[in-house]
């Protein structure tokens, strides 16, 4: 389907089974860590009614769409711009009867959908907290960066609420906050079942760590085996292009 776009809007090719993402070119654009993401939780049952925390450009939605056989994904995101660019390339990838986007704040989406009656939310949410990190001028940048709108509580709180009994979470987050956000996670019964950190290459230390966690489980977390993003020889290793679909 045709969309118009803003002057400052491009499409992207996003490599996978031809889907294609509308981003601002002065805004916030996706990175590795949303499609490693949707790869972390491809094993999403069948038929799941799924939340996007923290949207964004709807990266995460588009491609779970696809990956899965989900029934409906519905991608939360608190700014109107970016919120209006998502449903553009919702449109754009006729994709309209599985993903809905929502603008709202992840705070009062509780007011949307009932207690205990989604079977999984994914989310990619802001890294750094609010009096840290270098600060961008640009406002959708800083949003979405920074937990100016929202916390990592917050996100754990409304994930519990909304989630069926046994429901998974997953998550995308950086390792110096692994302590803080397992204390949060099972401080709110959600209980970490999976992780995995992914590194540049075999020399460096992990840059993020892909975290499942399941609604009032037992405790037993699995640590996966490392990922690696590039090769000694600089280029994508060969899981990296699977995920990409290169290979």
């Amino acid at each position: 389907m045709k969309v118009e776009l803003k002057e400052n809007e491009r499409i992207d090719d996003l490599e996978y089974k031809g889907l294609k993402i509308i981003q601002n070119t002065d805004g916030f654009c996706f990175g590795i860590d949303a499609v490693l993401l949707s790869d972390f939780a491809k094993e999403i049952r069948n038929n799941s009614e799924v939340l996007d925390l923290g949207t964004g450009t709807g990266i995460l939605s588009i491609l779970l769409s696809e990956k899965t056989k989900l029934k409906k994904i519905y991608g939360i995101e608190i700014q109107n711009e970016v919120a209006n660019m998502a449903k553009k390339s919702v449109l754009l990838n006729d994709l309209e009867n599985k993903i809905e986007i929502i603008n709202k704040d992840i705070k009062e989406i509780e007011n949307i959908f009932e207690k205990n009656s989604i079977d999984s939310i994914v989310t990619n949410p802001p890294y750094k907290k609010l009096d840290t990190g270098k600060i961008n001028e640009k406002e959708n940048k800083f949003i979405s960066r920074h937990e100016v709108t929202a916390n990592l509580e917050d996100f754990v709180k409304v994930s519990f609420n909304l989630l069926k009994d046994k429901g998974s979470l997953y998550m995308v987050h950086r390792p110096e906050r692994l302590a803080e956000i397992i204390y949060i996670l099972k401080k709110n019964k959600l209980e970490p079942k999976k992780i995995r950190f992914v590194h540049s290459n075999i020399e460096q230390e992990p840059k993020l760590v892909l975290i499942k966690a399941v609604k009032n489980a037992k405790e037993f977390l699995k640590v996966e085996k490392p990922l690696y993003v590039y090769n000694e020889n600089g280029e994508y290793t060969e899981e990296i292009l699977k995920i990409y679909n290169k290979i």
